[in-house]
């Protein structure tokens, strides 16, 4: 085998392996409507078990009680990135560990305990932080429907 052959079939592989890792990237960041259900909004307080503030997006965390039969679910909701959530108003260490908050957002599509948030209220405080949500909708501290920064 010549030099050139080897030479060129590296060169196709690699190009092969960025191809394919470039599509999982793409493939994972999803769509507001390819996970979550605009037809169906959830409201629900808890309290804060975890914050994840990552890229591409920043989870919150809350274990919420079932009113009727008291079994305590844990429940994730997905917001905006850091640097949208930042332009709103957040600070990384905005919500801590017990912190009690009422969530609005939309339902998953797959039936699993996750959201996609829209609205956080910090129940000690009043205090509404919007979500930066993937919807290209947010709550502010008026209360008044925003675009997304």
């Amino acid at each position: 085998m010549s030099n050139s052959f080897v030479s060129r079939g590296a060169t196709v592989l690699l190009a092969a392996a960025l191809m394919l890792g470039a599509a999982t990237a793409i493939q994972a960041h999803h769509s507001f409507a390819a996970q979550y259900d605009s037809n169906k909004p959830v409201k629900m307080s808890g309290v804060v078990t975890k914050v994840e503030w990552t890229n591409p997006h920043v989870y919150i965390y809350i274990d919420v009680t079932d009113a009727a039969s008291k079994k305590v679910s844990n429940w994730s909701f997905e917001m905006g990135p850091p640097h949208m959530l930042q332009k709103a108003g957040w600070k990384r260490n905005a919500l801590k560990y017990g912190d009690e908050v009422e969530m609005d957002g939309w339902l998953a599509r797959d039936g699993s305990n996750s959201a996609n948030a829209r609205r956080v209220m910090r129940k000690s405080t009043g205090e509404v932080l919007g979500a930066a949500t993937s919807n290209s909708q947010t709550l502010t501290n008026s209360g008044t429907n925003q675009a997304a920064p």
